[in-house]
């Protein structure tokens, strides 16, 4: 963890509690306006009303037909999430960009998953710098310089279709360049160890031992969940290597791998509105998910636009 007179992770040469420790440099709450209202005739999940989802036992092995619906789900979601990415840019606020993912969810007939998902407020999370997850859209501008995690998931067909990505905001330092470009490759190589036969633990041992070589830290309390037509199911995707991981992967499971890769301390804190994470340093974090479905030989990415 870097202490106050190190120097700040971002290459400034300056010392870290006059750079990105500084005050002015830290993201804040800001006002978050009411949830954005979803016309009657799109089927809502069951928490939609209570905030409060059902669990049951949801087969980690997926039928064709809901495998068939999450493919569509899973395409909905990557198109969504290009469009909001597309609207990144200093200024905007990540209210805006909830207006967009909205408005793109309720065109496609779905419903925004997060919306009310145990009180959720917003219809996306938007993680702005030292956001690990769990970001709520604000009234704050998105400022030149940032990185922003835009976290999209989408309820169609009676099936979540979740992914998310790492956007940068103008001119960014080079550290935070490589922090997003490692953390697209810790993706990748965590799909790549998705094998039919192996534990779960292998997928987390491939995104640590590829973020720690560049120096990352891998974020530990928040990890990818099996998906379908529960929002959040019973399996869990540790980004680091777990040995009780020990779950084999079977063709017909669907989960997701969203590795948070940290410049600096993977430990965290929460802010008092219950969701926010943040970095206990204040370092920057990326992050980048898929919604992956095992095959007979490797992994199909559901969440890739046309």
């Amino acid at each position: 963890m870097l202490k106050s007179n190190d120097a700040c992770w971002c290459g400034s040469g300056r010392k870290y509690k006059r750079c990105h420790k500084a005050d002015d440099q830290l993201v804040k709450p800001g006002i978050v306006s009411p949830g954005r209202p979803v016309p009657p005739e799109i089927p809502r999940p069951p928490y939609a009303d209570t905030g409060e989802p059902p669990r049951w036992s949801e087969p980690l092995v997926k039928s064709p037909d809901v495998i068939a619906r999450m493919r569509k789900a899973g395409r909905a979601a990557a198109e969504i999430l290009e469009i909001a990415g597309r609207a990144v840019a200093p200024g905007v606020t990540t209210d805006e960009i909830d207006a967009v993912v909205h408005e793109a969810t309720i065109e496609r007939g779905g419903y925004p998953s997060p919306l009310n998902y145990r009180g959720f407020p917003k219809s996306v999370c938007t993680s702005v710098n030292e956001v690990i997850c769990h970001g709520i859209p604000d009234d704050r501008p998105l400022r030149d310089g940032d990185i922003v995690n835009i976290d999209v998931t989408i309820y169609l067909d009676g099936v979540h279709g979740d992914t998310n990505a790492t956007f940068l905001v103008g001119d960014v330092d080079e550290t935070s360049k490589r922090l997003v470009r490692v953390t697209r490759e810790c993706l990748e190589r965590g799909i790549a160890a998705v094998k039919p036969g192996r534990p779960i633990s292998d997928v987390g041992k491939a995104i640590q031992t590829h973020a720690e070589s560049y120096g990352f830290e891998v974020i530990r309390a928040f990890v990818g969940h099996g998906i379908g037509e529960q929002f959040h199911g019973d399996l869990q995707i540790p980004h680091y290597y777990d040995p009780r991981a020990t779950t084999i992967m079977e063709p017909g499971m669907t989960f997701t791998i969203e590795p948070m890769i940290a410049i600096g301390t993977w430990q965290h804190t929460l802010w008092p509105d219950g969701w926010t994470a943040v970095t206990a340093d204040c370092s920057r974090v990326a992050q980048f998910e898929h919604t992956i479905l095992v095959s007979d030989d490797g992994a199909e990415i559901l969440t890739r636009a046309d």
